[in-house]
């Protein structure tokens, strides 16, 4: 069974860290990851005691070229699907920029994100 949403970007956001997972639903597997843990990108943004926006933007970044090279930033064809409404609801309302600038990141580095909040609205 394939899924239509097949690959789903997952962020984990704590005061230090900054991480975002593209992750295959079909197998469960991550295909692709970035997070400010990594040494070459803690180094350049000296995250020591909390990580913002800049940082997070750093991150998609990353994530985006990382998808180009595994050539998955179309997500073969159908997008990687991203819940904003649902990831600030889960980190909380301070974590609402640095999800933003992931996924404007990403958006910005030729990767085609398709928003499910406009699905839950005609939902509910």
């Amino acid at each position: 069974m394939t899924l239509t949403k097949r690959y789903v970007l997952r962020l984990f956001i704590s005061i230090k860290y900054i991480t975002a997972n593209v992750v295959d639903r079909n197998s469960g597997r991550i295909v692709a990851t970035s997070s400010t843990a990594e040494h070459d990108i803690k180094q350049s943004l000296e995250c020591a005691r909390s990580c913002n926006a800049k940082a997070a933007a750093v991150v998609g970044e990353v994530l985006a070229r990382r998808l180009k090279v595994e050539g998955l930033n179309e997500g073969e064809g159908r997008g990687i699907h991203v819940n904003v409404t649902k990831e600030v609801e889960k980190k909380g309302f301070k974590s609402q920029t640095k999800i933003w600038a992931v996924v404007n990141a990403l958006k910005y580095n030729g990767v085609k994100l398709v928003l499910d909040d406009e699905d839950d609205g005609n939902s509910s």
